[in-house]
């Protein structure tokens, strides 16, 4: 496989890797169309809790493969549309970030939950090198991680930042050494695996912005009509882990 999306499962976890080897992962046109489809897939599994979103080899993603988009007429709206897939996906996600995680790479870990990164990761969105103007909504949405300061740094001069720089600003929540990201990875998802959906979702819902009354009203009679909290309750009293049950009824997504 020369280029394209790896997808594999494994107790819950949906892990996407992006592969393309010969240019450091960077994204072409085929690999942006695709993740919108394949995300749509995992959504509607009900045995996947989670996705991790990570590179092949040593790099998370170089950005975009701009020879490949070369006779594109829209190509940074195929990079937007795999954005805000993944920005719309209703389970967690998580960025695992190594090498490189620059332009279009970024965006994508941007669009993530969350963003675990090794030592030595390096961070850049840089539109500014090519004369681009970076989209509203990935503004909007790199400013809310970082706060406006540190969105401008990045946009404004299209530098590459350190993990020291992306701790510190919120752009990643945990550094680790390359040889314990994995294991660090593979506890933090497995503890995504066990805790409520009804928690996780409703949660990623009212964190994307405004809650609309009627979406209020829906995430409180999911909760009355379930038994997730006595569950909860029960477990903690009786000192073991708890079972939850809930699981996403079909179409149960935000109302537009």
């Amino acid at each position: 496989m020369e280029s394209g999306l790896q997808c594999g499962r494994r107790d819950g976890v949906a892990t996407v890797r992006l592969h393309h080897p010969a240019k450091r992962n960077a994204m072409t046109a085929a690999m942006w169309r695709e993740l919108p489809h394949l995300l749509d897939g995992l959504a509607a599994d009900p045995a996947v809790r989670a996705v991790v979103l990570t590179g092949s080899g040593d790099t998370f993603c170089a950005g975009a493969d701009i020879s490949s988009l070369r006779g594109d007429s829209a190509p940074q709206g195929l990079a937007l549309a795999a954005e805000e897939a993944l920005a719309a996906f209703p389970k967690p996600t998580l960025a695992v970030v190594r090498g490189f995680c620059v332009g279009g790479g970024c965006q994508l870990a941007v669009a993530c939950d969350l963003r675990f990164a090794a030592e030595g990761a390096r961070f850049g969105i840089t539109p500014a090198k090519l004369g681009i103007v970076y989209p509203a909504s990935s503004t909007r949405r790199l400013v809310e991680l970082v706060g406006p300061s540190a969105a401008k740094h990045l946009l404004f001069s299209a530098e590459l930042i350190g993990t020291d720089r992306a701790l510190r600003t919120g752009l990643v929540d945990e550094v680790l050494p390359e040889e314990a990201l994995d294991a660090r990875v593979t506890e933090f998802t497995e503890a995504l695996t066990r805790r409520s959906q009804l928690t996780q979702a409703a949660a990623k819902e009212f964190a994307a912005g405004p809650a609309r009354p009627e979406r209020v009203r829906y995430w409180s009679g999911q909760a009355a009509s379930g038994t997730e909290a006595q569950e909860g309750v029960a477990a903690f009293l009786e000192r073991r882990a708890p079972v939850f049950t809930w699981s996403p009824p079909t179409g149960a997504g935000p109302s537009t």
